[in-house]
């Protein structure tokens, strides 16, 4: 499977484009929040390739969500965090 991208919300603004404004756009990565909520760690994550944006500070559900997906998709695979 492949890693997961973070996804950020765009604000709602109430005038109006002369184009569509698309609502979410890929992020940097992951905040800090959302991987504590998936339950991995920053060192986990680093393992696993995961991008990190620790200047975030939003916490989105969908991102929490893959993340858990991406998780369970990695099955009883531990994450060594030995340096051997």
């Amino acid at each position: 499977m492949d890693r997961p991208q973070a996804i950020i919300k765009r604000p709602t603004y109430y005038f109006e484009y002369s184009h569509e404004r698309k609502q979410n756009r890929v992020g940097r990565g992951f905040s800090l929040g959302e991987l504590k909520n998936a339950g991995i760690t920053l060192q986990e994550a680093k393992k696993l390739g995961l991008r990190v944006d620790i200047r975030r500070k939003s916490i989105h559900q969908e991102n929490v969500d893959s993340l858990k997906k991406y998780k369970e998709s990695l099955g009883n695979q531990k994450v060594s965090l030995s340096k051997s």
